[in-house]
């Protein structure tokens, strides 16, 4: 008897490797080439630091791999249901599929290789979703901050128009090897009630607590007297100009949702977000608990889709594409739950209702005529010789 059972549990370990082997190579595959468009795409944005700032190639590597770890997090169930409906219908189209069902596998069986992978996906995404993305979106802004509030301002290039920020432009002739600038021009809009134009014969740029200043020596400043309509002209002998992002030179960087920790969105403090904004903070805490659960769902809509219905020797393609277009429909539902759950916290059931929900009916009509027994291979030798 223990000799049958193992004859009969060996072919099944090393079907479960064979599909697991399968199914596995093929996401990393699809995981590695969806990021590296997504990443292609999303870094565009990015270029006009390398044109028009002068940033180095490494500073915007560097800034760009920040978001992968997001891109990868929101794919994996994507790519999950993808790589699963493909694999087991190429298993369905070279016959593979006919012979394991002819042979007494049962449909759990066939589903146990995904659904093993699809809970080690499903950890993986909750590693991310709660440590890894908040950390690389925390440094990704910190470090975008700096690069358009501090270093901008260093990469400052003669004959040419810079602008520091939205309403601050600077332009200097020359620049010395020893980094004095000369014959400099700055337009500060930055205080629309106090807005000037700044000329100065030389000046020098030196860190400050609140960004960069630009030291300005011999110069004028020009403003427009809003009420007369007059120019007012001061001339100075040494002037400081705060560089940074505000007139005021205040570089504080308020936080997003995205870079908050899980404890601190479900117990947000008072002196950090409005209170309008506490079912937007909510939405994410509950949304990155419930998204790595859409792995094992979709999963398991895929396992459905091709392992239900009426047996067909070649497989078919009715059911896959139905399973094609529930999985369309549930990203759809989860982005519109997530929006009405950011506005109001009564929807956030239907967060964790869509994240859960197919895959348990998925998996109710994957099992419900479920055959676990296996023939020990005396009857099966008999039913041949029958």
């Amino acid at each position: 008897m223990a000799s049958a059972f193992f004859q009969i549990r060996n072919p099944l370990r090393r079907l479960d490797r064979y599909i697991l082997r399968q199914i596995l190579v093929a996401l990393i595959a699809v995981t590695v080439a969806l990021v590296a468009l997504i990443w292609l795409t999303q870094s565009l944005r990015f270029v006009e630091l390398i044109v028009n700032r002068g940033l180095s190639p490494f500073v915007f590597l560097r800034l760009t791999v920040l978001l992968v770890p997001s891109f990868v997090a929101i794919i994996l169930p994507i790519t999950m249901f993808v790589v699963v409906q493909f694999v087991y219908q190429k298993l369905a189209g070279d016959r593979e599929l006919t012979v394991m069902r002819a042979a007494g596998i049962s449909p759990f069986a066939l589903a146990r290789p995904s659904l093993v992978l699809a809970t080690l996906v499903a950890g993986l995404c909750f590693w991310l979703n709660i440590w890894i993305v908040p950390s690389s979106f925390t440094a990704f802004r910190e470090y975008q901050f700096e690069i358009r509030n501090r270093i901008a301002a260093f990469l400052i290039q003669e004959g040419v128009f810079t602008t520091i920020s939205q309403n601050l432009t600077v332009y200097v002739r020359k620049r010395d090897p020893s980094g004095v600038l000369h014959g400099i021009l700055v337009d500060d809009e930055r205080d629309p009630a106090n807005a000037a134009t700044i000329i100065a014969q030389s000046g020098r740029i030196v860190p400050g607590a609140h960004g960069p200043r630009v030291i300005l020596f011999n110069g004028a400043r020009q403003e427009v007297d809003k009420k007369s309509g007059r120019l007012n002209l001061l001339t100075f002998s040494e002037n400081v100009i705060n560089l940074a992002a505000s007139a005021s030179g205040d570089d504080t960087r308020f936080r997003d949702d995205s870079e908050v920790s899980l404890h601190e969105l479900l117990h947000p403090s008072p002196d950090e977000i409005r209170p309008q904004d506490i079912p937007k903070w909510r939405e994410e805490a509950h949304r990155r608990l419930s998204e790595p659960l859409t792995v094992i769902s979709y999963t398991l809509v895929a396992l459905a889709s091709v392992l239900t219905g009426a047996f067909r020797r070649h497989g078919g393609f009715a059911r896959p594409l139905i399973g094609v277009g529930i999985t369309v429909g549930l990203v759809a539902l989860g982005l519109s739950f997530g929006n009405m759950a950011a506005r109001n916290s009564a929807f956030l059931p239907l967060v964790w209702i869509q994240a859960v929900g197919p895959g348990l009916v998925a998996a109710w009509l994957l099992f419900r005529r479920q055959r676990l027994h296996v023939p020990p291979p005396a009857a099966a030798a008999s039913q041949r010789e029958a």
